[in-house]
């Protein structure tokens, strides 16, 4: 990579940041596509947002892409956001179009294009995914949008008002059929599993590399793909206890790599090597 004064200038927005992966994936496509660019982590407090989100004007910069907690913040601070990002409500990638800043979220995106790359395909398939934050959100509202038949959400009890007025609003955007239950009820999650082609874990149960999100005795029928948000630890107890059972099931790095491929591809109208990060990913994290 060599920096000189045509280079441009992408980042990561986050409050903390430091930790994230994002840089290394998107330099490396930056080294290996040619392209005249370096992304940065930028860890900045929320009253810097705004400001920040006008230096990708002022410095003609390729864009941005966002972490929490800033994915609904920065919109004020956006000229148009895409359909998913609409949907959502939050968006993970801004684009510089020429001085206009327009709201992509990649993030479902990404989760389906490393299944579609591992060979499912969600069109007119039923999904039963279990939580309903940011990462669940926009699974749900991709999935929807790429004309899946049937969403089974699980939620918190707390929450399933809130999750069904979204769910809604979802379904009337996009004729998805869409119900939602509460995640407590574990023998409804097992009917809805034995219905459903594609089972998701989008909550943080399994972070601990202990906790499992659904009960140990859970039948998984043959043939269901499963899948989890989660990447570190690479295999929860859920995908452990998956692959078990001889299912396919994929943790949440593909979804990471391929959000990432799809705000490259914004940003430049290039195509990510993805093939090549990933085998550099899955040495460097031992995956």
């Amino acid at each position: 990579m060599q920096i000189d004064g045509h280079t441009r200038l992408a980042a990561v927005v986050a409050q903390p940041i430091k930790h994230s992966i994002s840089p290394f994936i998107h330099n490396w496509a930056f080294d290996a596509t040619g392209i005249n660019g370096v992304y940065v982590a930028w860890d900045i407090p929320e009253a810097d947002l705004e400001e920040s989100v006008k230096n990708v004007r002022r410095y003609d910069m390729f864009g941005i892409n966002l972490s929490m907690p800033y994915k609904q913040a920065v919109i004020p601070f956006l000229d148009e956001l895409d359909q998913a990002a609409e949907l959502i409500g939050a968006v993970n990638t801004v684009v510089n179009s020429k001085g206009r800043l327009v709201g992509y979220n990649t993030d479902g995106y990404g989760f389906f294009m490393a299944l579609a790359r591992d060979g499912f395909n969600v069109k007119e398939k039923t999904m039963t995914i279990l939580g309903g934050g940011g990462a669940a959100t926009s699974i749900i509202v991709q999935a929807a949008l790429n004309g899946v038949q049937k969403i089974n959400i699980f939620n918190q009890s707390v929450f399933l008002e809130d999750t069904r007025s979204q769910a809604e609003r979802y379904a009337q955007a996009t004729g998805a059929a869409i119900e939602v239950f509460p995640i407590e009820n574990q023998s409804l999650i097992q009917e809805k599993i034995t219905q459903a082609d594609l089972l998701v874990n989008a909550t943080s149960v399994g972070m601990d590399g202990e906790s499992m999100v659904i009960a140990d005795d859970t039948f998984l029928p043959d043939g269901l793909r499963v899948a989890d948000v989660i990447y570190q630890p690479f295999e929860t107890p859920f995908l452990k206890y998956a692959r078990s059972k001889g299912l396919k099931a994929t943790n949440g790095l593909g979804m990471l790599l391929y959000q990432a491929a799809k705000a490259f591809e914004l940003w430049t109208g290039e195509t990510m090597p993805t093939d090549t990060i990933w085998q550099e990913l899955t040495k460097r994290y031992d995956v």
